[in-house]
């Protein structure tokens, strides 16, 4: 970790070159440029100075909380925003088969997803859903399986899937284009 001191000093020489580069003190020579650093670390105070008299009069103003602010969270996709691909789509549905098919009538450990989209949960017969995905009231929509897809058990909290979800949005979307084509 840099010193109080030593890290004033930076700030201080890196102000005092940009303070000559922007008043035209850009003719001169690279054998120039250090003797204006070495000037300006030695207009700094000295070593064993107290901190609080470090800090020239026209030192430049570091907007310290601007720096420590995290980056702004990237726009959220929305399936809208993308376009399924059914052939990778079944790829990424080798994940699914160990509990689900896509085939007519053929339940697993899951329930067969033949025909999901569009389908009202909990509604194949004969199937044991959990209370929960069974009394819902959700619609397979294309737009709701994406966001269930993602964390199935924070969308339906006490659903017996224990899927943990598929965290990229393009592995959704194209999941969702193979299901479609299963119906």
């Amino acid at each position: 970790m840099l010193s109080a001191r030593f890290s004033l000093r930076l700030l201080t020489s890196l102000a005092a070159m940009a303070a000559l580069t922007a008043c035209g003190g850009g003719g001169e020579s690279a054998a120039e440029a250090p003797a204006a650093t070495e000037t300006a670390a030695a207009e700094a105070p000295a070593a064993d100075a107290p901190a609080e008299e470090t800090a020239p009069a026209e030192a430049p103003a570091v907007d310290v909380a601007a720096a420590e602010e995290p980056a702004p969270a990237a726009a959220e996709v929305t399936y809208a925003s993308l376009t399924g691909d059914p052939a990778k789509g079944e790829k990424v549905f080798g994940q699914c088969r160990a509990c689900h098919v896509a085939e007519e009538g053929v339940n697993r450990v899951g329930p067969s997803l033949w025909n999901v989209v569009g389908r009202p949960a909990g509604s194949i017969d004969g199937f044991k859903y959990s209370p929960a995905n069974k009394n819902s009231g959700l619609v397979w929509t294309e737009e709701q399986l994406f966001t269930y897809l993602e964390a199935p058990q924070q969308t339906i909290k006490g659903t017996y899937m224990a899927f943990a979800g598929l965290k990229k949005p393009q592995d959704r979307a194209d999941v969702i284009a193979y299901l479609k084509t299963r119906s």
